[in-house]
């Protein structure tokens, strides 16, 4: 990891930090690959049971950096639009889609502004706290650009196909207590520190549950969306084959039986 972001493991929490306060955590290519990495990374380690995801300063994040972004040289004599898409493919449709597709649970504090592709980057965790200070902005049509970072695909499945026309095509912001009450985040708080402590809390009360089914429900969860029942219920009886199998399956049986908190491991 590089000096603008950092990435560590403590308690089953892989922690992931912006940490570029002076841009508002403006996404650079350099950061931007890792934090791709780092996301990879919580994936394929065991000792990652839950991911956290937050930014230092006064913003979570503003998006990309447009001195860093491909879309800053349109225009330009030597500009080839193909390259639009092929940086977007590598770079923040990669970041948005491991973390929905991540078979752990992932949650974010967001504070401040969450703009565009930063936006994204919370909305795409499981669980996201905000404050009084958070501000969710779309600006891709002030640009002329079209909405981008996975945001057609999780905006109407998380506030409805309506209310994402107007946060795409008007450019409407949220704040943090509207994006409760429209169902955008979890848990709304009053200050920045009461957001991320909420939030590193539940992160590490996740990371002591039965990962392994807990990543199975998120997934059928997400692929509900594009399932028939028939396929959904094909999928539900192969996910749970699979957790019957796990230790942790047994394990909360014997606690339950024998009246105490379950001790699970992930495994």
């Amino acid at each position: 990891m590089t000096e603008e972001l950092h990435f560590d493991i403590s308690g089953g929490v892989g922690t992931i930090t912006l940490n570029r306060p002076e841009a508002a955590n403006a996404l650079t290519v350099a950061m931007r690959d890792d934090l791709i990495d780092a996301i990879r990374a919580c994936r394929n380690d065991e000792l990652v049971r839950c991911v956290l995801i937050k930014g230092t300063g006064d913003s979570f994040c503003s998006g990309m950096d447009l001195r860093d972004s491909t879309v800053a040289q349109a225009g330009k004599a030597d500009f080839d639009p193909r390259s639009t898409s092929q940086a977007l493919r590598v770079g923040v449709q990669t970041f948005v889609s491991e973390l929905w597709e991540l078979d752990k649970p992932s949650v974010a504090a967001v504070q401040g502004h969450a703009i565009g592709p930063g936006a994204h980057l919370g909305l795409a965790c499981d669980f996201v706290f905000v404050s009084d200070s958070t501000k969710f902005r779309w600006s891709f049509a002030k640009w002329g650009l079209v909405v981008d970072a996975g945001g057609a695909y999780l905006l109407p499945r998380l506030v409805g196909l309506p209310r994402a026309r107007q946060l795409v095509l008007l450019g409407e912001g949220i704040n943090g207590n509207q994006a409760v009450e429209e169902g955008l985040v979890h848990r709304h708080t009053q200050n920045d520190a009461d957001a991320l402590s909420s939030a590193t809390e539940l992160a590490a009360s996740l990371a002591e549950g039965p990962t392994r089914s807990l990543g199975l429900s998120k997934q059928l969860l997400n692929k509900s969306f594009e399932s028939t029942l028939a396929d959904s219920l094909a999928l539900e009886g192969h996910f749970q084959a699979l957790a019957t199998a796990s230790s942790d399956m047994a394990e909360g049986m014997r606690a339950f039986a024998e009246k105490r908190p379950p001790d699970f491991t992930g495994h």
